[in-house]
């Protein structure tokens, strides 16, 4: 008999009836691994955790039921029957019908199928929930795994093979692994969500999702679903709101589509929160907006105890950056005017930032007026957004670097740009991979097969297991590992511009609207490194500087470079489908 669901592709539904998400489809995956409890209990492991739900294929056996355990958690050789947080666990006692497939789900959870903001996922799927293990009990006899198929939830498009990413450190290869398949996991409901618990869309994880969906598949629909559906029902954090702008440029850099951009280009203006602006041109915080909008980081706990006040240095970080982007974004869409203006807001503002938020006795950004804190967030964000001072960087990074993983798993992503953009790529690393419950070698070693919402369960004791913010790596290893980023529109010029750190050798392959661009760099006897672009690109290319560097040649051509932080910069050049770069 046919199953039920095969390869069933639905058009997600929003309770918010005015968004339309992406397709996604339940796929049907068999266990890994059977292993029998003992007579009458089995255990069946998939391999990785996934949204869906189970169906039972008609089987010989003469059992009339059983009892179902959904886990998401492991220990002890069987699932966690009290797992912590949010973290899935059901049971569900069904008979069993031997002549037709069933569909087995436990009773679906009230907060994030009733809730106003909740996706709602198709009626048709039944009930899913993360999961990674099922036992079975009461089952006599023998048992066919072919029989018990988890219908999982991913997108109709996703193509495993779009992206890739090895480097000489296997823990690296595992972290990068780990967030690509959260990515492609994480994306059940069609839009970017935040998690199992609440599966509602927010603006900064959207963000981040759009990143790394961008590294690792094909696909452009779920970020651009995603930012319509939060133009109509945007949530609540002030440093929200100018990720839309963050996203919109970010469709612009990949797509170069202005038949997407022209017609939101008005909405997002919202988004600079002019309204908030005072005489001085910087974001005014009143009692409100201090006590709950101003976010700062996420959970709390993350704040490395901030000091909030009127005038708040993220804040205004965050402003700032949407105004750089407003201003590409304007002159994208033919606003020369308005381009213009925002440019000479940005200027004047970011002037106002440096006097009011650096403090030059300590050589670090204060937390905002009235107070001499100085957070690492309040230093992390205006470096990450290219916002401090030549003269100055240097020992903000050094600061940094003193501080370790002061941040959550979403302030780590502007915290490792932060890193790589300027000539830290050592640390950066070092960071990803140290030995603490604070890196993602940690969620490596726990088992986990998706990214948590926090580092680990003590800093947020009620997250989920499948958070797709913890999941930067997955964009930052392809762009600054492997150096690949899109610099003009559409890919109309890339760079390609391998930060190498501490590793010996690193490839992959990144997915491009016109194609996947492979990369394969080794760093000895000599730097070297092999590009295969899609189509002949304009190219700017950046060789690290090593101890012995003497010359540079492409193609075993001799060409012409400057020196610029540790790098040598080779002119912009138009390069054919293969091109090898060398040090001699």
């Amino acid at each position: 008999m046919k199953p039920i669901f095969y390869k069933l592709t639905f058009i997600v539904s929003l309770l918010t009836s005015a968004a339309q998400a992406a397709p996604v489809e339940l796929s049907d995956e068999l266990p890994k691994t059977v292993t029998r409890i003992d007579s009458t209990t089995w255990l069946l492991d998939y391999g990785r955790v996934a949204f869906g739900n189970l169906r039972i294929e008609p089987t010989e056996s003469s059992q009339d039921s059983v009892t179902i355990h959904f886990g998401e958690a492991f220990a002890n050789g069987r699932i966690d029957r009290n797992p912590p947080g949010s973290v899935r666990y059901a049971v569900v006692d069904t008979p069993l019908d031997h002549s037709i497939s069933q569909v087995i789900a436990p009773t679906p959870d009230k907060r994030n199928t009733t809730h106003l903001k909740a996706v709602r996922l198709p009626q048709e799927w039944g009930v899913i929930l993360p999961f990674r293990w099922i036992e079975i009990e009461a089952y006599s006899g023998e048992l066919n795994p072919k029989a018990f198929v988890r219908q999982s939830a991913f997108p109709s498009t996703w193509d495993d093979q779009a992206a890739d990413f090895e480097c000489s450190d296997p823990m690296l290869n595992r972290i990068w692994e780990l967030c690509r398949y959260s990515i492609k996991a994480t994306s059940f409901a069609g839009v970017y969500v935040d998690g199992d618990r609440e599966r509602i869309p927010y603006e900064a994880d959207a963000y981040l999702n759009q990143l790394s969906g961008y590294y690792t598949d094909n696909d452009i629909e779920m970020a651009r679903d995603t930012f319509d559906l939060l133009m109509k029902q945007p949530t609540w954090p002030t440093e929200w709101a100018p990720h839309m702008i963050f996203i919109a440029k970010a469709d612009w850099m990949h797509t170069g589509d202005l038949d997407w951009l022209t017609p939101r280009y008005e909405s997002l203006k919202t988004k600079l929160l002019l309204e908030r602006v005072g005489e001085d041109g910087l974001i005014t915080s009143n009692k409100r907006q201090i006590k709950r909008d101003d976010i700062v980081d996420w959970p709390p706990v993350e704040r490395d105890g901030f000091v909030f006040t009127k005038l708040n240095s993220v804040v205004n970080a965050f402003h700032l950056k949407a105004l750089s982007d407003m201003t590409e974004l304007a002159v994208a869409c033919g606003k020369v005017d308005e381009a213009q203006h925002y440019h000479q807001i940005y200027k004047s503002t970011k002037n106002a930032y440096q006097k009011t938020f650096f403090n030059p006795k300590t050589g670090l950004y204060v937390d905002g007026v009235g107070t001499e804190h100085s957070s690492f967030h309040a230093n992390v964000f205006p470096l990450a957004f290219d916002l401090v001072p030549e003269a100055n960087k240097r020992s903000i990074i050094e600061w940094i670097q003193s501080r370790g993983m002061a941040c959550s798993v979403y302030a780590a992503q502007y915290l490792m740009e932060a890193l790589f953009e300027n000539g830290a790529d050592d640390y950066a690393v070092e960071l990803m991979l140290t030995d603490t419950d604070r890196s993602w070698r940690h969620m490596v070693e726990s088992g986990t097969t998706i990214t948590w919402e926090a580092w680990d369960q003590k800093y947020k004791p009620n997250q989920d297991w499948n958070h797709a913010w913890g999941a930067a790596p997955a964009n930052i290893l392809p762009r600054y590992v492997l150096g690949v980023q899109s610099m003009a529109p559409n890919w109309e010029t890339v760079q390609i511009h391998p930060r190498i750190a501490n590793l010996n050798h690193a490839k992959g392959k990144v997915p491009t609207p016109h194609g996947p661009i492979l990369i394969e760099w080794d760093r000895e006897p000599q730097f070297s490194m092999t590009i295969h672009l899609p189509k002949k690109m304009n190219t700017v290319v950046r060789v690290p500087r090593l101890s012995d560097t003497k010359a540079i040649y492409i193609n075993g051509e001799p060409v012409t470079s400057r020196l610029e932080r540790d790098y040598f910069h080779l002119e912009p050049k138009l390069l054919e489908l293969t091109t090898f770069v060398e040090v001699r």
